[in-house]
Parts: structure tokens; C-alpha cells; sequence
């Protein structure tokens, strides 16, 4: 499956006693939804899925999913300590239609996190999943920085198909492209080269009453092994009214750090999961946009123009900057869940300065 492009980690909005704010969800979905991003990641870091329980985690993809445009490729963060929890999770959100599972790495007993631990943990978990995987290493949260030669063993699982690298380390970005080159998968996309799911073929299907292409199978478009010859992008299936080809795309390094972007394209990284596209999707794309028009020069200005606000507003104020720049920006933030505290209306007023120029 395809995850080039820029990937909002959504928030989860609550109202002031704490309860989940589920219309200012679905009303943020839909704006998201109309934003130039590939897709909306749900329950992941930024969407303070740690803080809630089974039941609204559950709530939370459901109440997003029913909101999201079919068009945008849907990530689940279904990560938990266990594998047997998270694999619970994950056939949860293949049930409500969901296209990928993001899957943290465990930390808790950071002492037995070891090789064959995490290689044990993934499998099964990639093993076992009605979803393709991708990894989320977070170290700054987790304490646990997962190896690029871990990264690069767990890539030749063909329902691994990718890796969220928050670390903010480029050239460990580039330890990982260089040494999962050889992994080639080929995946379904639309003619003009975006991002095709399991889910949107189904659609097209439904709406064709049965005529016009037949479904592809999940693994086909998680990425499936082009070892029988490399297909030809040339060819058009229709499916439905939708117009489908072949790509041929390797294991898909995204990345967690705004303001180190266009650096990690430059390395391999393919895409971008943001907290910062909460507050300024369109500015973070914008970076990938002239990027993949080949204009760097465009892509480091735009880099330039989002660099210290994405440092402070994410890096250094977390979820509560993030929340709060989105109130700034027209989306719905409002508080966090104890113990993240609340911004003064100092550092409120530093973070309006921050994203003066970069209201989108």
C-alpha cells in the first residue's frame, strides 16, 4: 500500500470535564479531509491514545473513521505493551474499514527490550494482522530508540511495509533507506499515482453493481513480492469507475519531526506523519510538494518558513502547543488530559507570534 505524502496524526478533543469532544472529531476529520494530505492517522502519539481507555480508543476510531473522506488512506495507532492487545485493537479497526496499523514499539520493560524481543513482538503481530504494519519508533516517549538493524531485519516481512521514525535523527533515516533498498513490493494506486486501498476498491466495485474490474487482495496492496517481474506502470484496470495501476515502491521510511522534512526526503523518507500538520497541514505539504516537483530550493524555504514553530510548538510544548496552535489555526484543540497541564497565556502568546505566517 501506498504512504507517500503527509499524514495528519489527529488530536482527541475533549470537553472541559474530560469526556472525548466525539462532533469536534468528526468535525476535524472532515477538515482534514479536505486538505492536500494522503491520508489521517488516528490514536497515535499526538491523539493522546496512552491517556484513554479500551472502550474510547474504540470510540475514537470508530467516531473518526465514519467522518473521514473515502478517498484519504486511514492509519490506526493500535500499539499496545502486549502483542495479544494489540492485535485485538487492530482487528477492531480492520473491522470499522481502516487501511493500516501503526504499531509503537513496547518499552515498558525496557530491560528486556532486546533483539529478539522486538523481532518476536513484530512478527507475531505482522503474522496475525488483518492489516499491513507499520512500525512507530517515538524514543522521546518511550525511552526505547528501536536500531536501524532491527528496522532493516523486520523489513523483509512482506505485512511490514513501513516505519513513523520520530527520532528526528536524518542520517539514521538514512541507515534505514540504504539498507531496505533491495526490498521491491508492487502496490495498487490510482492512474494518476496516488494511493489505493483495500477499502476504496470495494467502494468502486459496489458502485460499478458488480461490472467493470475485479477487487484486489489485501496483500497485493500491502506490497507483495515483484520477484516474478516487474510490472508495467503503464497498465490500466478498472475497477468500477476508478482507473488502477501498478507502482513499485520499496520498505517506506515515514518521518515525525516537521522541521527536519526536507532533509529526510533528500535521505529516502517517502512521507511524513506530523503533529505540526494538526496545526498547518497545507505548510507541510507544501515542503513534500516541491520536493517531489524536484524544486529544492522551494522545498528548503518552505522548510525554513515552519522550522522553529514546528520545533517549539511539537518539540518542546507537546500535545498542549499542538492543541492550543490549532485553536489559532481554526481547528478545534482545546485541553489535554491530566497530567499534561494547559499552556500561560505567555507561551500562548509566544505560539500566536510562531504561527503568524503559517495560518493554514
Amino acid at each position: 500500500m501506498l504512504l507517500h505524502g503527509i499524514f495528519p496524526p489527529i488530536t482527541t478533543p475533549f470537553y472541559p470535564d474530560g469526556n472525548i469532544y466525539f462532533k469536534k472529531l468528526e468535525s476535524n476529520v472532515e477538515r482534514y479531509s479536505r486538505t492536500p494530505c494522503a491520508g489521517i492517522v488516528v490514536l497515535g502519539s499526538t491523539g493522546e491514545a496512552i491517556l484513554l481507555s479500551d472502550q474510547e480508543r474504540r470510540d475514537v476510531l470508530k467516531s473518526a473513521r465514519e467522518a473521514a473522506a473515502p478517498g484519504k488512506v486511514l492509519i490506526a495507532g493500535t500499539g499496545v505493551e502486549s502483542a495479544i492487545e494489540t492485535l485485538r485493537l487492530t482487528e477492531y479497526a480492520a473491522e470499522l474499514g481502516y487501511d493500516i496499523a501503526m504499531v509503537r514499539t513496547p518499552h515498558y520493560y525496557k530491560k528486556q527490550m532486546l533483539a529478539a524481543n522486538i523481532l518476536a513482538f513484530y512478527r507475531t503481530v505482522a503474522d496475525r494482522s488483518p492489516l499491513p504494519v507499520i512500525i512507530y519508533n517515538f524514543p522521546q516517549a518511550t525511552g526505547y530508540d528501536i536500531p536501524a538493524e532491527l528496522v532493516i531485519a523486520l523489513a523483509e516481512h512482506p505485512h511490514l511495509i513501513g516505519i513513523k521514525e520520530s527520532s528526528g535523527e536524518v542520517e539514521k533515516v538514512r541507515r534505514m533507506v540504504e539498507g531496505t533498498r533491495h526490498i521491491r513490493r508492487t502496490v495498487t494506486v490510482t492512474e494518476t499515482f496516488e494511493a489505493v486501498t483495500p477499502r476504496m476498491l470495494t467502494a468502486a466495485s459496489a458502485g460499478s453493481n458488480g461490472e467493470g474490474g475485479e477487487l484486489v487482495q489485501v496483500g497485493g496492496l500491502a506490497g507483495s513480492s515483484s520477484s516474478m517481474g516487474k510490472p508495467s506502470s503503464a497498465a490500466v484496470t478498472v475497477v468500477g469507475k476508478m482507473k488502477t495501476r501498478q507502482k513499485e515502491v520499496g520498505f517506506q521510511v515515514l518521518v515525525g519531526a516537521a522541521q527536519k522534512l526536507h532533509p529526510s526526503l533528500e535521505v529516502g523518507a517517502v512521507g511524513a506523519i506530523l503533529a505540526f500538520a494538526c496545526v498547518a497541514p497545507t505548510s507541510c505539504y507544501e515542503i513534500y510538494a516541491a520536493w517531489k516537483e524536484g524544486d529544492a530550493e522551494l522545498a528548503r524555504l518552505k522548510q525554513e518558513r515552519i522550522a522553529r514553530a514546528a520545533q517549539r510548538v511539537v518539540g518542546e510544548l507537546g500535545i498542549p502547543g499542538v492543541k492550543y496552535g490549532m485553536d489559532f489555526n481554526g481547528y478545534f484543540g482545546g485541553g489535554a488530559r491530566l497530567p499534561l497541564l494547559p499552556l500561560t497565556g505567555e507561551v500562548k502568546g509566544e505560539v500566536e507570534r510562531l504561527l503568524a505566517d503559517v495560518r493554514n
